[in-house]
């Protein structure tokens, strides 16, 4: 173990030999580990390591639990500081029995970007657990400030090793931890929590998705922008404002973690493991919550504001996150505080990917510019921890820099395919001159992801996602309905591309009710068909709805909180939603290229009405794709047909001529008024042509005789 000692050579020393040199405040200390940020726990002591490129000082601040005042203030001396780097060994610390934060002292010119203050409480950007923040709804005191807990690092994995699951056969399911079994509907005995999803794992398993997308779960306050509107009480319910990327979110365990935060989300990703099923992360490296110029000082501005935020040259802050602040990420320092993150969360907690919200920003320079080759996205693509981990971008930001299609990659870079939700809502609710589009989103996006250069897996397809309507209000609603939020209905998107069915809201029209419900067959059954990586909005399976609102991002309430009885309601979409992913496992085709079909077809072609002639002229509504190959596991030739018609009239279509011995059969027909899925023992046959109801999707499968 290298140890810098007190006459700043360089000595190997075992731990548990390590002396005191020094006594500050009646503490037994001496120099730490400067290459170990963060507060870790060593025989004897603890290790407490900082960094700042502008503080003249550094404190320690020691407290007992929730207590106002610290019991001990350290002052680092000269001889604990290498570099920009703090560092200190405290003996005989138990670490169940204080909080710690720091203070720090330096120049003080907003021009120049520079904000100590060493009145300031600041917690540790390292810090693994943040104090005070595991009640949901209660206001902290905000000359509190934050403090962090040093935090076990003992959870047993047992013998769980990391698998990677391809990302052509992932099924993902985007939900929020809270809003998922908040509501007393969803039956858990832990609702809102870690262990309230743990619970609805054999739900999970049994809809047939294997990678649950989690929103936010890093350490957020969700009372800094606490409002009443309408006497309802509005906060940041998605957490899409981190206070800390080291740290757990404390409120959405079941019970008090002291020392030991982030067991219960261990525990529920060793759990969803052990179903085979992987966990991704949304993080969120684009801002903070601390705003701009106007906003709080508890972290990152007192330690270097001028090297985490992306400054104006005079000294105000870039805003292309909306949310007040944009991160430097590609400084050296915040960039490798952002590797270190993501490794701690990969080694910690054996995380399996990242969603990164607002990516764009990540590739963007210290004076906003958009870069060719952003470090810190090929440090991300080429790192060694992070080599078998998912990495999904949010390939645009609020700057006006949108990248799908061409976010730089390095072939391990996927993106969530902004154009494929926007074509394809607009094809599948009849809109003119989408066909073509659609051919194209359906078959992978040939033209945003070439093969060659992106691989064939850099497309996530979705519709929906928490951002905009759910799946029930695409189909219910022309206009968003946000004025709960308080903003005068002018939050939010308003090109949603969404249809009301002829309705707006609800209705009891049982015409508009049965459109509503094969327009969502629809839109399932074409996503489960598509090439790329589905995913879909938790709720979708059993038509939740947010009653029209798009930004729901301050209600914790109904409208964002699971309505679990809808299940039951509306079993016959959950139904549809579970044989349509089943489906999409059974046909490898779908999903990659196969060995070449023995028949003579390619791997993915496109038709028309007519085979083999891609009907795709400006007024044409339809779209058909054949894939195919040899499916070696099976020893079997994979075939699937999909036959979409979003217009208002009915088609009559021919299907491609199979070989002798083989026949088109129907799996899924969403224009059956009686059935619209059909198990392989009832399967019934299509003759050489069929009708292509209107506003319908028809799977076909080509079965030996």
């Amino acid at each position: 173990m290298i140890l810098q000692n007190n006459q700043t050579d360089l000595v190997l020393v075992p731990a548990g030999q390590l002396k005191p040199l020094d006594t500050i405040c009646g503490f037994q200390v001496r120099p730490g580990f400067f290459l170990d940020f963060g507060a870790t726990v060593i025989p004897g002591g603890v290790n407490f390591t900082i960094q700042s490129h502008k503080a003249t000082s550094c404190e320690l601040l020691l407290f007992h639990r929730e207590a106002e005042e610290p019991f001990a203030v350290l002052p680092f001396p000269d001889n604990y500081r290498i570099g920009f780097c703090y560092s200190m060994i405290v003996f005989g610390l138990d670490i169940e029995e204080f909080e710690y934060a720091y203070r720090l002292d330096g120049p003080y010119d907003e021009k120049m970007g520079l904000r100590f203050d060493r009145t300031k409480v600041l917690l540790d950007p390292y810090a693994r657990a943040v104090t005070g923040q595991s009640h949901w709804g209660h206001k902290n005191n905000p000359q509190h400030g934050y403090r962090a807990r040093v935090v076990h690092s003992n959870f047993d994995w047992g013998q769980q090793r990391h698998t990677s699951i391809p990302m052509e056969d992932l099924i993902i399911y985007e939900l929020h931890v809270r809003g998922y079994t908040k509501d007393a509907s969803s039956g858990v005995k832990h609702p809102g929590t870690f262990d309230g999803l743990k619970e609805k794992i054999p739900y999970l398993k049994g809809l047939g998705v294997n990678a649950v997308e989690l929103m936010p779960v890093f350490e957020f306050d969700e009372m800094r922008d606490a409002r009443l509107i309408d006497e309802n009480l509005l906060l940041d319910f998605w957490g899409y404002n981190p206070v800390s990327f080291f740290a757990p979110n404390t409120s959405y365990s079941s019970s008090k973690e002291y020392n030991r935060e982030g067991m219960e989300l261990k525990s529920l990703i060793k759990e969803l493991h052990d179903q085979n099923m992987e966990v991704i992360l949304d993080v969120v490296f684009n801002h903070t919550a601390e705003g701009n110029e106007f906003g709080p000082s508890f972290s990152f501005k007192g330690f270097d504001n001028q090297i985490y935020y992306m400054l104006t040259p005079d000294g105000h802050y870039y805003n292309f996150s909306g949310c007040g602040n944009t991160l430097n990420c590609n400084h050296p320092v915040v960039q490798n505080m952002i590797l270190d993150c993501l490794r701690y969360w990969v080694i910690e907690y054996r995380v399996d990917g990242f969603r990164f919200d607002l990516a764009s920003i990540l590739g963007r320079n210290e004076d906003g510019t958009p870069l060719h080759q952003p470090p810190l996205l090929r440090s991300l693509a080429f790192d060694s921890i992070l080599g078998n981990v998912k990495l999904i971008a949010e390939a645009w930001d609020a700057g006006g820099l949108y990248q799908v299609g061409s976010f730089p990659s390095w072939k391990r870079w996927a993106e969530w395919n902004g154009r494929y939700r926007d074509d394809m809502r607009r094809f599948l609710k009849g809109d003119d001159f989408l066909s073509q589009a659609a051919a194209r989103r359906i078959t992978g996006s040939p033209d945003l992801y070439d093969p060659v250069f992106r691989g064939r897996n850099a497309s996530v397809n979705f519709l929906t996602c928490h951002d905009g309507f759910t799946l029930y209000d695409l189909y219910s609603y022309n206009e968003k309905h946000n004025e709960a939020n308080g903003w005068g209905n002018t939050d939010g998107a308003d090109d949603n591309n969404s249809w009301n069915c002829g309705v707006e809201g609800d209705t009891t029209d049982p015409s508009v009710l049965a459109l509503r419900r094969k327009m969502m067959m629809n839109a399932c059954a074409v996503l489960m068909c598509s090439r790329g990586t589905p995913m879909f909005l938790a709720g979708d399976e059993f038509a939740d709805t947010r009653y029209g609102n798009n930004n729901p991002y301050c209600q914790d309430n109904l409208i964002s909180w699971l309505d679990w009885s809808l299940l039951e309601k509306n079993r016959a979409l959950y139904e549809f939603f579970r044989y349509m992913i089943h489906f999409r496992k059974a046909h490898a085709c779908i999903r990659k290229d196969l060995e070449p079909s023995y028949l003579g077809f390619p791997s993915m072609s496109l038709h028309g009405l007519t085979p083999w002639k891609p009907d795709l002229p400006e007024s044409s509504h339809t779209a058909c794709v054949l894939f195919s190959g040899y499916d070696d596991s099976l020893h079997k030739e994979d075939l699937v047909f999909l036959a979409v018609n979003t217009h208002w009239c009915s088609a009559a279509l021919t299907l491609p001529q199979l070989p002798d011995g083989y026949t088109w059969k129907i799996a899924v027909n969403t224009g059956d008024k009686k059935q619209q899925t059909f198990t392989d023992s009832e399967i019934p046959a299509a003759g050489s042509s069929v009708l292509l109801g209107e506003r319908s999707v028809i799977v076909f499968v080509g079965e030996r005789n």
